[in-house]
């Protein structure tokens, strides 16, 4: 018997990948699943196909990041996996402010094992143009949980190498997965990531 990411990577291999056959797979799978699907796609060649089999769907609002009746400042990790060539494997982490703080915006950062580097990479999720939900770097929150590591501005030291300037895009690939891709100064760049939310 196959496994989840075997079927995976072999519906991203079709000439024209299914998005609903890939949906419904890892709507299908479990945690465990899902998470070994989507970190055996390695690079940039099997993210991108998965990006352009994502396009059409419904778009990913910020209800599909944090749930509309999650606390203020409670967090929701979302697993990820980056088609960088090395350290790929992150977390993003999301929380809605408190009240009175952005009612129209999420708050998060990059949890990541060069944050001591690159900083904690903080971001507001807003709407920008037609996505109600991208994820931009070029503000950060004014403050955080109580777990999270101090707000630091993306444009100073090595973070500005990283994430000054970005926006990130996603789309909806199944209930829990989401494939995003960057942009800077309105540019798309070639680089994906893959989320998985944490149940």
């Amino acid at each position: 018997m196959t496994t989840v990411s075997e079927r995976l990577r072999a519906l991203l291999a079709a000439d024209r990948a299914d998005r609903e056959a890939i949906a419904e797979l890892l709507d299908g799978a479990g945690h465990g699943d899902r998470m070994d699907a989507i970190t055996s796609l390695g690079g940039t060649s099997q993210q991108a196909r998965l990006w352009t089999a994502a396009a059409g769907g419904a778009p990913v609002t910020q209800a599909d990041l944090v749930p509309p009746d999650a606390p203020p400042l409670r967090e929701v990790i979302f697993h990820g996996k980056n088609s960088l060539p090395a350290f790929t494997l992150f977390q993003k982490r999301f929380c809605r402010p408190p009240d009175g703080q952005g009612s129209q915006q999420l708050w998060g950062y990059n949890h990541q094992s060069l944050a001591w580097l690159t900083g904690p990479g903080y971001f507001v999720v807003h709407q920008e143009g037609d996505e109600p939900a991208a994820i931009d770097y070029r503000l950060v929150p004014p403050s955080h949980p109580s777990n999270w590591p101090e707000v630091k501005p993306n444009d100073v030291g090595f973070s500005r190498f990283v994430y000054r300037d970005m926006v990130d895009y996603l789309r909806r690939v199944s209930r829990h997965v989401l494939i995003g891709r960057a942009t800077r100064h309105g540019k798309e760049l070639p680089n994906y990531f893959i989320l998985c939310r944490e149940p």
